[in-house]
């Protein structure tokens, strides 16, 4: 990807981003974002779903925009997923489920592949 794509989509995602956040309340926005840092944010399923989506941002982002892959971070991808499936009985939410039943295959995929 080149810099200029990468300015252009950056800067339609911040405008994007901008109304989104303006739609719903940049109060509300910034009340959410304070939840990092409470005590009472940090349970064991929240910091299980922030390591898992951690990860896989850092699998995502350089894969998509610049064709690197970190194939070994999917260790880390399968054991936050299916555990994230199993703590989902706090927010047993299918999306929630389906989505990270989806990412442990692909870890699987993705380590066999590496590895065999």
């Amino acid at each position: 990807m080149t810099l200029d794509k990468i300015l252009i989509a950056t800067t339609i995602w911040l405008v994007c981003t901008i109304l989104v956040y303006k739609r719903v309340g940049i109060e509300n926005i910034k009340s959410s974002y304070k939840m990092w840092f409470t005590k009472e944010y940090w349970t064991d399923y929240n910091i299980v779903e922030f390591a898992s989506w951690f990860t896989k941002a850092i699998i995502i982002v350089p894969g998509l925009i610049f064709n690197i892959q970190l194939w070994w971070l999917y260790f880390f991808t399968l054991i936050t997923s299916l555990t994230l499936i199993w703590a989902s009985n706090k927010k047993l939410l299918p999306t929630l489920v389906a989505f990270n039943t989806l990412w442990a295959w692909i870890s699987f995929m993705v380590l066999v592949q590496n590895l065999l």
